[in-house]
């Protein structure tokens, strides 16, 4: 797995729960849905280095 890809992941999703939050209290649709829109783009990202990570032990 890429530590730095996993990083990456974690920081979107971290960004994507502030910004969710942040449109929480503002009552900011948008914000809300672009929020959600970045975690489920790290969950995707996390996803891809799990397989990667199996697939690698499968080689070795």
């Amino acid at each position: 797995m890429s530590l730095k890809d996993r990083a990456k992941a974690t920081a979107k999703n971290i960004e994507g729960k502030v910004q969710e939050a942040v449109g929480d209290l503002t009552g900011d649709t948008k914000a809300q849905v672009e929020g959600r829109e970045k975690q489920v783009e790290a969950s995707v990202r996390h996803t891809v280095e799990d397989v990667k990570d199996e697939v690698k032990k499968m080689i070795d």
